[in-house]
Protein backbone atom coordinates (compact mmCIF):
# COMPACT_ATOMS: atom_id res chain seq x y z
CA UNK A 1 0.00 0.00 0.00
CA UNK A 2 1.11 3.74 -1.00
CA UNK A 3 1.57 6.95 1.11
CA UNK A 4 -0.88 8.49 -1.58
CA UNK A 5 -3.64 5.01 -1.28
CA UNK A 6 -3.96 6.01 2.51
CA UNK A 7 -4.10 9.72 2.31
CA UNK A 8 -6.70 9.25 -0.50
CA UNK A 9 -8.51 7.08 2.39
CA UNK A 10 -7.89 9.45 4.79
CA UNK A 11 -9.22 12.59 3.02
CA UNK A 12 -12.68 10.78 2.69
CA UNK A 13 -13.07 11.09 6.41
CA UNK A 14 -11.93 14.78 5.90
CA UNK A 15 -8.42 13.51 7.51
CA UNK A 16 -4.52 14.12 6.78
CA UNK A 17 -1.93 12.45 6.79
CA UNK A 18 0.17 15.39 9.03
CA UNK A 19 3.62 13.71 8.72
CA UNK A 20 5.07 10.09 9.19
CA UNK A 21 7.94 8.21 10.19
CA UNK A 22 9.42 4.80 10.13
CA UNK A 23 10.11 3.03 13.81
CA UNK A 24 11.00 -0.55 14.41
CA UNK A 25 10.09 -1.68 11.35
CA UNK A 26 6.78 0.28 11.43
CA UNK A 27 5.86 3.27 9.49
CA UNK A 28 4.14 5.66 12.18
CA UNK A 29 1.21 7.66 9.96
CA UNK A 30 -0.07 10.80 11.96
CA UNK A 31 -3.82 11.88 11.19
CA UNK A 32 -5.00 15.41 11.74
CA UNK A 33 -8.16 17.38 10.32
CA UNK A 34 -8.43 17.73 6.91
CA UNK A 35 -9.21 21.54 6.05
CA UNK A 36 -10.63 22.60 4.71
CA UNK A 37 -14.02 21.63 5.66
CA UNK A 38 -13.50 19.08 8.68
CA UNK A 39 -15.32 21.27 11.06
CA UNK A 40 -18.34 20.91 8.90
CA UNK A 41 -17.88 17.51 8.32
CA UNK A 42 -17.74 16.09 11.94
CA UNK A 43 -20.74 18.03 13.08
CA UNK A 44 -22.92 16.08 11.21
CA UNK A 45 -21.61 13.01 12.15
CA UNK A 46 -23.68 10.86 15.12
CA UNK A 47 -21.44 11.86 18.04
CA UNK A 48 -22.01 15.77 17.45
CA UNK A 49 -25.62 14.79 17.63
CA UNK A 50 -25.96 12.25 20.36
CA UNK A 51 -26.00 14.17 23.12
CA UNK A 52 -22.95 12.40 24.72
CA UNK A 53 -19.94 13.75 26.32
CA UNK A 54 -16.12 13.83 24.48
CA UNK A 55 -17.62 14.23 20.60
CA UNK A 56 -15.00 14.82 19.44
CA UNK A 57 -12.76 11.69 21.36
CA UNK A 58 -15.42 9.54 20.05
CA UNK A 59 -15.85 10.80 16.37
CA UNK A 60 -12.02 10.04 16.17
CA UNK A 61 -12.16 6.99 17.71
CA UNK A 62 -14.82 5.40 15.76
CA UNK A 63 -13.23 6.86 12.09
CA UNK A 64 -9.48 5.93 12.42
CA UNK A 65 -10.57 2.69 14.16
CA UNK A 66 -12.41 1.81 11.01
CA UNK A 67 -9.99 3.33 8.55
CA UNK A 68 -7.18 1.28 10.57
CA UNK A 69 -9.08 -1.65 10.02
CA UNK A 70 -9.79 -1.42 6.49
CA UNK A 71 -5.92 -0.43 5.81
CA UNK A 72 -4.64 -3.49 8.10
CA UNK A 73 -3.29 -0.86 10.64
CA UNK A 74 -3.35 -0.40 14.26
CA UNK A 75 -5.08 2.78 15.68
CA UNK A 76 -3.47 4.79 18.43
CA UNK A 77 -4.84 7.89 20.09
CA UNK A 78 -3.09 10.91 21.83
CA UNK A 79 -5.72 10.52 24.57
CA UNK A 80 -5.36 6.67 26.17
CA UNK A 81 -3.27 6.47 28.38
CA UNK A 82 -1.32 6.21 30.64
CA UNK A 83 1.31 5.31 29.12
CA UNK A 84 0.56 7.72 26.18
CA UNK A 85 1.70 7.51 23.19
CA UNK A 86 4.75 9.50 22.27
CA UNK A 87 3.33 12.37 19.70
CA UNK A 88 4.82 15.57 20.07
CA UNK A 89 7.96 12.94 19.66
CA UNK A 90 6.98 11.29 16.42
CA UNK A 91 5.62 15.05 15.24
CA UNK A 92 8.94 16.07 16.21
CA UNK A 93 10.69 12.91 14.23
CA UNK A 94 8.26 13.48 11.23
CA UNK A 95 10.19 16.02 9.11
CA UNK A 96 6.67 18.23 8.91
CA UNK A 97 7.08 19.93 12.72
CA UNK A 98 9.38 21.36 14.72
CA UNK A 99 9.26 23.38 18.23
CA UNK A 100 7.73 27.11 17.68
CA UNK A 101 9.79 29.55 19.46
CA UNK A 102 6.72 29.47 22.10
CA UNK A 103 7.33 25.71 22.44
CA UNK A 104 4.47 24.92 20.98
CA UNK A 105 4.36 22.30 17.22
CA UNK A 106 4.03 24.17 14.18
CA UNK A 107 3.24 22.31 11.28
CA UNK A 108 4.88 22.56 7.89
CA UNK A 109 1.03 23.86 6.99
CA UNK A 110 -0.98 23.74 9.80
CA UNK A 111 1.06 26.46 11.56
CA UNK A 112 0.44 26.90 15.46
CA UNK A 113 -2.85 25.06 14.40
CA UNK A 114 -1.05 22.04 14.42
CA UNK A 115 -3.57 19.17 16.32
CA UNK A 116 -3.17 15.67 15.88
CA UNK A 117 -6.65 13.24 15.72
CA UNK A 118 -4.78 9.89 15.86
CA UNK A 119 -1.87 7.83 14.58
CA UNK A 120 -2.14 5.06 11.91
CA UNK A 121 0.93 2.38 12.30
CA UNK A 122 1.67 -0.03 9.69
CA UNK A 123 3.73 -2.75 9.21
CA UNK A 124 6.79 -2.49 7.33
CA UNK A 125 8.50 0.85 5.91
CA UNK A 126 5.90 3.10 3.50
CA UNK A 127 7.40 5.24 1.44
CA UNK A 128 7.27 9.04 2.64
CA UNK A 129 7.27 12.30 1.53
CA UNK A 130 10.39 14.84 1.59
CA UNK A 131 11.03 16.71 4.70
CA UNK A 132 9.52 20.30 4.81
CA UNK A 133 11.12 23.33 5.77
CA UNK A 134 10.69 24.58 9.43
CA UNK A 135 8.96 28.41 8.70
CA UNK A 136 10.82 29.96 11.80
CA UNK A 137 13.66 30.57 11.27
CA UNK A 138 12.78 32.97 8.43
CA UNK A 139 10.02 34.35 10.36
CA UNK A 140 10.13 37.01 12.18
CA UNK A 141 8.60 35.83 15.19
CA UNK A 142 5.01 37.72 16.63
CA UNK A 143 3.88 34.46 17.88
CA UNK A 144 6.59 35.68 20.92
CA UNK A 145 4.61 38.94 22.01
CA UNK A 146 1.23 37.94 20.79
CA UNK A 147 -0.57 36.75 24.04
CA UNK A 148 -2.63 39.85 25.64
CA UNK A 149 -1.33 39.03 29.21
CA UNK A 150 1.95 37.67 28.31
CA UNK A 151 0.72 34.06 29.48
CA UNK A 152 2.59 32.09 26.67
CA UNK A 153 5.73 33.43 25.71
CA UNK A 154 9.52 31.79 24.69
CA UNK A 155 9.95 31.85 28.86
CA UNK A 156 7.21 29.77 29.33
CA UNK A 157 3.52 29.32 29.98
CA UNK A 158 1.07 29.71 32.74
CA UNK A 159 -2.01 28.26 32.29
CA UNK A 160 -3.81 29.58 35.05
CA UNK A 161 -3.48 33.19 34.20
CA UNK A 162 -4.48 31.58 30.19
CA UNK A 163 -7.50 30.25 31.20
CA UNK A 164 -8.63 33.62 33.83
CA UNK A 165 -7.98 36.08 30.75
CA UNK A 166 -9.84 33.72 27.93
CA UNK A 167 -12.75 33.20 30.53
CA UNK A 168 -12.78 37.10 31.07
CA UNK A 169 -14.75 39.83 29.13
CA UNK A 170 -11.65 40.43 27.52
CA UNK A 171 -10.41 37.57 26.48
CA UNK A 172 -13.17 36.99 24.17
CA UNK A 173 -11.61 37.07 20.51
CA UNK A 174 -9.15 34.69 22.33
CA UNK A 175 -12.76 32.32 23.68
CA UNK A 176 -14.17 32.50 20.05
CA UNK A 177 -11.65 33.09 17.59
CA UNK A 178 -8.77 31.05 19.20
CA UNK A 179 -5.31 31.75 21.11
CA UNK A 180 -4.23 34.69 20.15
CA UNK A 181 -0.54 33.29 19.67
CA UNK A 182 -1.95 30.38 17.10
CA UNK A 183 -3.17 33.15 15.41
CA UNK A 184 -0.69 35.68 14.95
CA UNK A 185 1.63 33.01 13.09
CA UNK A 186 1.70 33.50 9.44
CA UNK A 187 1.57 29.86 8.82
CA UNK A 188 -1.94 29.56 10.80
CA UNK A 189 -2.85 32.68 9.56
CA UNK A 190 -2.84 30.83 5.87
CA UNK A 191 -4.20 27.85 7.43
CA UNK A 192 -8.19 27.37 6.65
CA UNK A 193 -8.84 25.99 10.03
CA UNK A 194 -12.71 27.90 11.01
CA UNK A 195 -12.64 29.96 14.12
CA UNK A 196 -15.97 27.78 15.45
CA UNK A 197 -13.58 24.85 15.57
CA UNK A 198 -11.38 26.54 18.05
CA UNK A 199 -13.84 28.14 20.19
CA UNK A 200 -15.08 24.36 20.63
CA UNK A 201 -11.69 23.46 22.15
CA UNK A 202 -11.58 26.30 23.97
CA UNK A 203 -14.62 25.97 25.77
CA UNK A 204 -13.21 22.38 27.06
CA UNK A 205 -9.80 24.32 28.40
CA UNK A 206 -11.92 26.43 30.54
CA UNK A 207 -13.75 23.45 31.38
CA UNK A 208 -10.71 21.27 32.60
CA UNK A 209 -8.14 23.20 34.41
Amino acid sequence: MTLQQIEDAARAEHLAVMGGLHEDGETVLLLGPGEPGFWAWVQTSPEFTDGAPDRLDRWSARVIGALAATLGARAVFPYDGPPYAPFIAWALASGQAWQSPVNLLIHAEAGLWASYRGALILSGEVGLGAPAANPCPACDAPCTTACPVAALTPDGYDADACRSYVASPEGTACRYRGCAVRRACPVSASYPRVEAQSAFHMTHFLKDP
